[in-house]
């Protein structure tokens, strides 16, 4: 009897530790969706994918690599999930049925510049600077697309891409870079340039955002419902209203 019950115990143990996996996550690094790795605040997406899965035996592993590549070896099924990324970004990808953030694309210029955004016509009184492997709209990933092999499009692929993009606009290497306010405002106010680098205007209304999952991994579909679950179970329990606080955000519902 102790020999059964014992080869139960050891049974139930030995499949737990089977099923949790290590859910890998990579993205350029986009404060304050995801941040520095390791960090005490390494991003509100970060942390609620941790949680979640924590729940049902999983880790993240998470590392920063530029946006482009992250999404391609995601999509290869190198690893799981990428975080804050559109449907536009990965159509072929896993989504959640539930958003994880609403956000908007901006332009910005260096303080001075009288440029503002009007239609996609007044880029060509430009030189503006983009991250590679970005979906920002149909119309504008076309314009980038005709544009950047010539003096109008500058498209950086990097880690630090945004933080590169704030520096050539101040330098006046570009003319205006494109991005989304909450990481715009977070990357500014770490830089201390929050008065050098203005708003310039909209592309877009708001989007939802995700966490995304690889297409070519079957654990995939029970990670987006993990993920689709959890944010509803953490907004009911009034800890996903804690996390964005602490982030100076708000619930995007």
């Amino acid at each position: 009897m102790i020999k059964v019950t014992l080869g139960i115990i050891l049974f139930v143990f030995f499949s737990t530790v089977c099923q949790a996996n290590t859910v890998t996550i990579r993205a350029d690094e986009w404060s304050p969706i995801n941040g520095v790795p390791g960090a005490t605040d390494p991003g509100y997406m970060i942390e609620l994918a941790t949680i979640i899965l924590a729940k049902h035996g999983h880790e993240v592993e998470y590392r920063t690599m530029p946006w482009k590549r992250s999404v391609k070896m995601v999509r290869d099924g190198a690893f799981d999930c990428v975080v804050g990324a559109y449907k536009s970004d990965a159509p072929d990808f896993l989504f959640p049925e539930e958003s994880w953030g609403l956000i908007e694309s901006s332009f910005y210029v260096k303080k001075g510049n009288p440029w503002r955004y009007t239609n996609l016509d007044s880029l060509a009184e430009v030189k503006l600077g983009t991250i590679g492997g970005y979906a920002y709209s149909d119309e504008l990933d076309a314009y980038i697309e005709k544009n950047k092999a010539n003096s109008k499009v500058n498209v950086l692929n990097a880690n630090n891409a945004l933080e590169q993009n704030i520096k050539k606009l101040s330098l006046g290497r570009i003319d205006v870079t494109i991005e989304s306010d909450l990481v715009m405002n977070s990357k500014l106010k770490a830089l201390g340039m929050e008065k050098e680098i203005v708003l310039a205007g909209l592309l877009a209304p708001p989007d939802d955002m995700f966490i995304a999952c690889s297409p070519a991994k079957s654990t995939s579909s029970e990670y987006v419902k993990l993920f689709s679950d959890g944010i509803q179970e953490l907004r009911a329990s009034g800890k996903l209203k804690e996390i964005l606080t602490k982030y100076g955000l708000k619930d995007w519902k």
